[in-house]
């Protein structure tokens, strides 16, 4: 079997995915140390909240260096269509572990509120801790470069460290709102981290229904569709594209259709035609893409 070399933008596109991962995994490593020391000497939930929240971009972090690579690879004799749905596996996993985190901070934050609302006590924190929430505009850096990497798994991981970044945004209300307001006020830090778990497993879902959307097969969206059988119809003496079916294989497109050409023709003809179609479609939706094309006569 010919295996596909890969190509000089593939490779770019890996090493930008690493560098902006490695550096957003040594950010995260110093904000969870800091931040665990900050919760622990502030006595704030919340802060505690946030710090496991990076621990858990360090983590994905790693993912998403392991994973990218996998994906990178071309075709082999065992992987026929690639590895690019190792990608898609890789944001999967980063909408889980955030599912899972959002649920932890919540359960954390609502026995706290529980414990409040029976009479117990909740540690004032401190003003290390508020500002500590504020160190979240150095992960800016990994969503814009995810963006432009146009990674999904980079992607997602930004989203992680957005949603870090707006939940630090809503553990400083909270812990500014005890500070300032005093002692009766000391539950805005709990209920700061529940908000917070909200807004962390809404991205999590989010997250989790494209990649779940790919490994069903589902088609692509219907624009997509109409645009390749445009293309198709643009070649003159080709006609009536039909059992187009398409689907995503990590960061690329897969379309196989059958098209009518004239009987006549010679079957190299055919064959040039086929191929540039099939050429065509790449420029417009990425070298990667796969394409079939299934010749049949006019009826």
């Amino acid at each position: 079997m010919e295996v596909r070399p890969v190509d000089k933008e593939e490779v770019a596109r890996e090493k930008g995915i690493y560098r902006v991962t490695i550096v957003g995994s040594v950010v995260n490593f110093l904000l969870l140390l800091f931040k665990f020391f900050a919760g622990i000497v502030g006595h704030s939930a919340a802060m505690l909240a946030d710090a496991v929240h990076s621990l858990s971009d360090f983590v994905t972090d790693i993912i998403v260096i392991v994973f990218v690579r996998i994906s990178s690879k071309p075709e082999d004799e065992g992987h026929d269509y690639g590895h690019g749905k190792y990608e898609t596996l890789a944001t999967a996993i980063i909408g889980i572990v955030l599912l899972f985190v959002g649920f932890g901070i919540f359960w954390n934050g609502a026995s706290s509120i529980y414990r409040f609302l029976h009479g117990g006590s909740l540690q004032e924190p401190g003003m290390l801790a508020l500002i500590a929430a504020f160190k979240e505009a150095l992960y800016r850096y990994t969503v814009f470069r995810g963006k432009k990497l146009n990674s999904r798994a980079v992607v997602a991981n930004a989203w992680h460290h957005r949603s870090d970044a707006l939940s630090s945004i809503g553990t400083a209300i909270g812990i500014g709102g005890a500070i300032l307001l005093g002692n009766h006020w000391r539950v805005l830090d709990p209920i700061a981290a529940v908000v917070v778990s909200f807004f962390i497993m809404k991205v999590a879902v989010k997250l989790l229904i494209p990649c779940v959307d790919e490994l069903l097969e589902k088609s692509l969206p219907a624009d997509v569709e109409n645009e390749i059988q445009r293309i198709i119809l643009s070649f003159p003496g080709v006609s009536s594209p039909h059992h187009l079916r398409t689907r995503r294989i990590g960061n690329h497109y897969a379309i196989e259709v059958h098209v009518r050409m004239d009987g006549k023709i010679t079957l190299e003809e055919a064959h040039r035609t086929a191929t540039a179609i099939e050429n065509t479609l790449k420029e417009q939706f990425g070298e990667g893409t796969h394409v079939g094309i299934h010749v049949e006569p006019v009826k």
